[in-house]
């Protein structure tokens, strides 16, 4: 059974930083790209940093210069590195392995970590 679990999150001030891990199983994670997401409540899951199997990264205009998305392929294991964190970032994180349209692999989601960014 494909697991999802990400971790990492917590309460930081604004311009503090955060990496956020999510660690996978039962899946070949090392052929998919893979992408973080946030929602915030009552608003919808966005993608906000994305990276391909061969390790080309993209970003969200609204966190571009700021996050930085890795992978350990051999750990499968997707990093997220939050620099200079704004409180509209506050958010649950969640992660999930990508189609090539960037939409979700997986029809279902992790518990999330929740990143709170005071200002």
């Amino acid at each position: 059974q494909v697991q999802l679990v990400e971790s990492g999150g917590g309460l930081v001030q604004a311009g503090g930083s955060l990496e956020l891990s999510c660690a996978t199983s039962e899946f070949a994670f090392e052929i998919y790209g893979m992408g973080w997401f946030r929602q915030d409540p009552g608003k919808q899951r966005e993608l906000v940093a994305r990276i391909s199997r061969d390790d080309v990264p993209e970003y969200a205009d609204s966190v571009k210069g700021r996050f930085t998305i890795s992978r350990d392929n051999a750990k499968n294991t997707v990093y997220l590195e939050m620099n200079n964190l704004k409180p509209e970032d506050t958010a649950v994180y969640y992660c999930n392995a990508l189609l090539s349209s960037g939409s979700p692999l997986y029809d279902f989601w992790g518990q999330g970590t929740q990143v709170t960014v005071s200002s």
